[in-house]
Protein backbone atom coordinates (compact mmCIF):
# COMPACT_ATOMS: atom_id res chain seq x y z
CA UNK A 1 0.00 0.00 0.00
CA UNK A 2 1.05 3.57 -0.51
CA UNK A 3 -0.08 7.11 0.22
CA UNK A 4 -1.57 9.36 -2.42
CA UNK A 5 -3.43 12.65 -2.73
CA UNK A 6 -6.65 12.90 -4.73
CA UNK A 7 -6.07 15.43 -7.51
CA UNK A 8 -9.28 14.96 -9.42
CA UNK A 9 -11.97 12.66 -10.72
CA UNK A 10 -12.15 10.69 -13.96
CA UNK A 11 -15.62 10.55 -15.53
CA UNK A 12 -16.46 7.65 -17.81
CA UNK A 13 -20.00 6.88 -18.95
CA UNK A 14 -19.01 3.74 -20.84
CA UNK A 15 -17.15 1.18 -18.72
CA UNK A 16 -16.99 -2.50 -17.90
CA UNK A 17 -19.98 -3.81 -15.89
CA UNK A 18 -18.01 -4.28 -12.65
CA UNK A 19 -17.10 -0.57 -12.62
CA UNK A 20 -20.66 0.80 -12.82
CA UNK A 21 -21.47 2.76 -9.67
CA UNK A 22 -17.80 3.17 -8.73
CA UNK A 23 -16.05 6.55 -8.73
CA UNK A 24 -12.68 6.81 -10.49
CA UNK A 25 -10.12 9.17 -8.95
CA UNK A 26 -6.94 10.76 -10.26
CA UNK A 27 -4.33 10.16 -7.54
CA UNK A 28 -0.78 11.45 -7.12
CA UNK A 29 1.71 9.53 -4.92
CA UNK A 30 2.87 11.47 -1.84
CA UNK A 31 5.92 11.24 0.40
CA UNK A 32 4.95 10.11 3.93
CA UNK A 33 7.59 12.46 5.40
CA UNK A 34 6.14 15.60 3.83
CA UNK A 35 2.62 14.65 2.76
CA UNK A 36 3.39 16.12 -0.65
CA UNK A 37 4.13 14.70 -4.08
CA UNK A 38 7.42 15.27 -5.80
CA UNK A 39 7.82 17.15 -9.08
CA UNK A 40 8.08 13.86 -10.98
CA UNK A 41 5.14 12.15 -9.22
CA UNK A 42 3.22 10.23 -11.83
CA UNK A 43 -0.55 10.48 -11.40
CA UNK A 44 -2.71 7.38 -11.87
CA UNK A 45 -6.38 6.38 -11.86
CA UNK A 46 -7.77 4.42 -8.88
CA UNK A 47 -11.18 2.99 -8.08
CA UNK A 48 -12.59 4.75 -5.00
CA UNK A 49 -13.74 2.25 -2.36
CA UNK A 50 -13.57 4.72 0.55
CA UNK A 51 -15.58 7.76 -0.58
CA UNK A 52 -12.55 10.06 -0.87
CA UNK A 53 -12.76 13.66 -2.05
CA UNK A 54 -10.63 16.24 -3.82
CA UNK A 55 -7.35 17.00 -2.02
CA UNK A 56 -7.61 14.21 0.56
CA UNK A 57 -4.63 12.02 1.42
CA UNK A 58 -5.57 8.38 0.92
CA UNK A 59 -4.20 4.85 1.22
CA UNK A 60 -3.99 3.11 -2.14
CA UNK A 61 -3.45 -0.56 -2.86
CA UNK A 62 -2.14 -1.60 -6.25
CA UNK A 63 -1.83 -4.78 -8.26
CA UNK A 64 -3.72 -7.94 -7.32
CA UNK A 65 -4.83 -6.39 -3.99
CA UNK A 66 -6.90 -3.85 -5.93
CA UNK A 67 -9.04 -6.64 -7.43
CA UNK A 68 -10.11 -8.27 -4.17
CA UNK A 69 -13.35 -6.32 -3.45
CA UNK A 70 -16.32 -8.49 -4.53
CA UNK A 71 -18.10 -5.65 -6.36
CA UNK A 72 -15.02 -5.21 -8.59
CA UNK A 73 -15.55 -8.77 -9.81
CA UNK A 74 -13.26 -9.72 -12.64
CA UNK A 75 -12.63 -6.13 -13.70
CA UNK A 76 -8.93 -5.55 -14.47
CA UNK A 77 -8.37 -2.80 -11.87
CA UNK A 78 -4.81 -1.91 -10.93
CA UNK A 79 -5.31 0.58 -8.08
CA UNK A 80 -7.95 1.13 -5.40
CA UNK A 81 -8.39 3.79 -2.70
CA UNK A 82 -9.06 1.78 0.47
CA UNK A 83 -8.81 4.42 3.24
CA UNK A 84 -8.80 8.17 3.92
CA UNK A 85 -5.83 9.26 6.06
CA UNK A 86 -6.36 11.26 9.27
CA UNK A 87 -2.68 11.55 10.19
CA UNK A 88 0.78 10.15 9.47
CA UNK A 89 3.37 9.69 12.22
CA UNK A 90 7.01 8.94 11.32
CA UNK A 91 9.61 8.47 14.08
CA UNK A 92 7.17 9.82 16.70
CA UNK A 93 6.65 13.02 14.67
CA UNK A 94 3.37 13.87 12.96
CA UNK A 95 4.22 14.60 9.34
CA UNK A 96 0.64 14.99 8.13
CA UNK A 97 -2.67 15.80 9.84
CA UNK A 98 -6.00 16.11 8.06
CA UNK A 99 -7.54 19.58 8.32
CA UNK A 100 -11.00 19.72 9.83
Amino acid sequence: MELGRVRGQVVSTIKQDGLHGLKLLLVEPVDPLSGEGGPSSRQFVAVDLAGAGQGEVVVVTRGSGARIPPHAGHVPTDAAVVAIVDSVVVDNETTFRKSE
